[in-house]
């Protein structure tokens, strides 16, 4: 990917960015710990965004 990205492009990047995160600790407590990852959990390795 180029260094100097797109505004649109930049802006999708940093939502898939946000995503990834784990699910919050509050979820794994009112589901007694079935959930434990998040749904849109992804791997920068495994999948690709659309750009």
């Amino acid at each position: 990917m180029a260094r100097n990205k797109k505004f649109p492009v930049k802006k999708r990047l940093a939502r898939a960015g946000r995503r990834t995160r784990r699910a919050p600790v509050w979820v794994m407590s009112k589901t007694k710990g079935k959930i434990r990852t998040s749904i849109k959990r992804r791997s920068w390795r495994r999948s690709r965004i659309k750009p």
